[in-house]
């Protein structure tokens, strides 16, 4: 009988989950084994990093790009140029206050962690993970360390790699350096805002102290900067600033780092901020003096601070001159010496921020009777003086006629009057006596550096010249005759150490002190009866109007108690402005600046006593008659020099002036017979009494030499 087949027997149910347990043990291992390689390999990496990374000295180095800081001569900073670092504040200076404020709102973990914040880290993964693709930025979870290793070693670029690379570089820096000096590496460094780099530059740029003495508000302030440095400026929006300062005094009172009372006792609205440099006219002149310290320095890496001659409240004065008296559509200038040079104002413009055009320092434009200084400088230098008698009377040279202001003429008059009715003729006439190569030596000599024509109608001020070098001029009469020259800078320091001094060089005479006086005495005299009356402003002042043809510019020059001020105003195209006379608009803003200028300087009177050399006491027969335009020329080796061919004749300007007094009966010219050579010897054959003969100028007797310059310009001069 055959037997029934047998089922087989069912495993038992413990075998399939067996089977599970082998391949998740497998995975587990794999996972295991790559988690190994991956530790090992971030291990030979950071330890890698560590054994690359500079040393705690060498991170301390500031990064490239030089900040300059410029500061007026009251200490005050004017404008800070390129990224600002500040001081470098080592950790046992820096307040605990502002330590721990950094601490609690960027890294509450920073003394426990290794470098990464592990809860952060895994929060950032989770974000890029949901955010793959949508192109938002990777935030958050950046330790104190991280930010380091990113501002020193990283750019700001939102990726996973660069993510990485921060942890590594991190991770590294924990195992090189302790927690203090990170701290210290991350407080000296990070940006604030403003340009500003470490706390001592943000507290500066925003408190206007260092950061050694920061307060509990000021740190919270700085502290809630790092989030978003634009948003939170203090300078941007301080009511911002101040509600971010709030959170962050919130989050020091969680960490434990202050108290609830110390919290409430804080009060980021009584902050006083620092007040914003000047953006406007204060460009016209950092514009001018920065490039200067090129020639000056040549230290290009370390932070400097450069220490200039700018007085704001003057600036300040001086700006609110222009803008107040030159007319609609018209722009003004103005430019303040101090009686060594020291630029204390300087205005281009009437809006440095629509046009940054220096018309003080960059623009050419004719003086007009401004110019007349170098004409009646090289008629004292001759021999006259205030008192001398002048034939005004028409008067044609080389086929030019000019004519006065008034269109009358008034006979024998003095110089003095002359030069303070502005009168055209007399200009002309001094201009052909003393010859019109010496008027222009004499402009070269005050520092004129624009080219000089030597045809005749530039005694009436037909060259282009800038502002500052008339400027210069009559601040060089002020002081007597010695040359002024204009700076900007006094000193340069770059940590604290001096590189570069200003010298005031005042050994360069240019006239004799007695001409110098002989022509203040006549600019005294224009603006207190003549065409500068309104440059008036109750102490004693000195100066000279201009004014050009159809009116295109007008000038006021003048000095008083130490300060040399002078004013131009005109239209950038040169266009005619009605009513626009030196007397007029350029004067008034002269009186309005000159008031605040001189406002706290005692009141100096002029130095107009005259005294007279030998030869002009006792002047002999050849000092009435022979050429006056004789005198030879030399460069500065000796070398003597030929007078120019006269050019071709430009415009000459008309000069505002008011009128001068009623005309008198003309005296004729002195013959040179036997009656004047009896008369200046003394002898009366007739029985008459001597008479004294009049005072002419006393001429170089020397002669010129061959022509040897084509040109004006290309003649060396004195």
């Amino acid at each position: 009988m055959a037997r029934t087949p047998q089922r087989p027997k069912k495993q038992p149910a413990a075998a399939a989950p067996s089977r599970w347990w082998r391949i998740l043990r497998w995975v587990l291992g794999i996972g295991a084994g790559v988690a190994a390689l991956a530790a090992i390999a971030l291990v030979v990496a950071v330890y890698n990093a560590r054994t690359n990374l500079p040393s705690f000295d060498q991170l301390k180095s500031s990064p490239n790009g030089q900040m300059i800081r410029v500061r007026a001569a009251d200490g005050s900073i004017l404008v800070s140029l390129g990224p600002s670092y500040g001081e470098w504040i080592p950790y046992s200076q820096i307040p605990a206050e502002m330590r721990d404020a950094m601490v609690s709102v960027e890294d509450r973990r920073f003394r426990s962690h290794w470098g990464v914040d592990p809860v952060a880290l895994a929060r950032i993964t989770k974000f890029a993970i949901e955010n793959r693709g949508t192109g938002r930025r990777l935030q958050g979870a950046s330790t104190i360390t991280q930010q380091v290793a990113r501002t020193i070693f990283l750019s700001n670029s939102y990726t996973v790699g660069r993510k990485f690379r921060e942890i590594i570089l991190a991770l590294a820096l924990e195992r090189k350096f302790t927690k203090n000096q990170i701290l210290e590496l991350y407080l000296n460094k990070v940006y604030f805002g403003g340009g500003a780099y470490g706390i001592d530059a943000a507290s500066r740029r925003f408190f206007n102290h260092p950061a050694t003495s920061l307060s509990l508000s000021e740190a919270a302030v700085i502290a809630g900067l790092v989030k978003a440095p634009s948003r939170y400026s203090p300078t941007a929006d301080a009511e911002a600033a101040v509600g971010r300062a709030g959170v962050v005094l919130k989050l020091m009172q969680e960490t434990g780092a202050i108290t609830a009372a110390q919290a409430m006792d804080a009060d980021p609205q009584a902050i006083t901020l620092a007040p914003e440099p000047q953006q406007n006219s204060v460009r016209y002149f950092t514009d001018w003096a920065l490039p200067q310290l090129e020639t000056l320095i040549d230290e290009t890496e370390a932070p400097l601070d450069v220490w200039t001659t700018l007085d704001p409240a003057m600036q300040k004065s001086a700006d609110t001159a222009i803008r107040a008296n030159a007319p609609a559509g018209v722009q003004g200038a103005l430019v303040a010496l101090d009686r060594d040079g020291a630029v204390r104002a300087m205005v281009g413009g009437k809006d440095y921020v629509s046009s940054i055009y220096n018309r003080a320092t960059q623009a050419t434009r004719q003086p007009g009777s401004a110019w007349k200084l170098f004409v009646y400088l090289a008629a004292l230098e001759a021999g006259m003086n205030p008192d001398s008698q002048v034939n005004d009377a028409p008067i044609t040279i080389d086929g030019w006629t000019p004519r006065n202001a008034s269109r009358r003429y008034s006979g024998q008059i003095s110089l003095r009057t002359a030069f303070a009715y502005s009168l055209n003729t007399v200009s002309a006439r001094l201009g052909q006596e003393v010859g019109f190569g010496t008027v222009a030596d004499m402009a070269r000599r005050f520092g004129i550096s624009t080219p000089v024509n030597t045809q005749p109608a530039m005694v009436l001020g037909t060259s282009d010249v800038r502002l500052i070098d008339m400027t210069r001029a009559y601040a060089s009469v002020a002081s007597g005759g010695t040359a002024v020259v204009p700076y900007g800078i006094t000193r340069v320091t770059a940590g604290g150490s001096v590189i570069y001094q200003h010298q005031v060089d005042s050994s360069r005479v240019l006239v004799a002190p007695y001409v110098a006086q002989q022509m203040t005495d006549l600019l005294q005299t224009a603006v207190n009866t003549g065409t500068g009356r309104a440059a008036q402003i109750g102490r004693p002042v000195a100066g000279k109007t201009g004014t050009t043809s159809s009116y295109k510019d007008g000038w006021f020059m003048g000095f008083s108690s130490g300060i040399t001020t002078g004013v131009w105003m005109g239209r950038d195209d040169a266009k005619p402005v009605g009513g626009l006379q030196g007397g007029t608009a350029p004067a008034r803003a002269f009186a309005a600046f000159m008031r605040q200028a001189v406002a706290s300087r005692p009141v100096e009177e002029f130095n107009t006593k005259v005294t007279l050399p030998e030869w002009q006491e006792e002047p002999d027969a050849e000092s009435y008659y022979g050429a006056p335009d004789d005198r030879v020329y030399v460069d500065p080796d000796g070398n003597p020099l030929d007078v120019p061919p006269v050019a071709a004749r430009p415009e000459a300007p008309v000069e505002d002036g008011d009128l001068p007094p009623a005309p008198q009966q003309r005296v004729p010219d002195e013959q040179l017979d036997q009656d004047w050579i009896d008369r200046a010897l003394g002898r009366s054959p007739r029985g008459e009494q001597p008479a004294p003969p009049p005072r002419r100028p006393a001429p170089d007797r020397r002669q010129p030499p061959p022509d040897r310059y084509p040109d004006e310009d290309s003649r060396p001069y004195q």
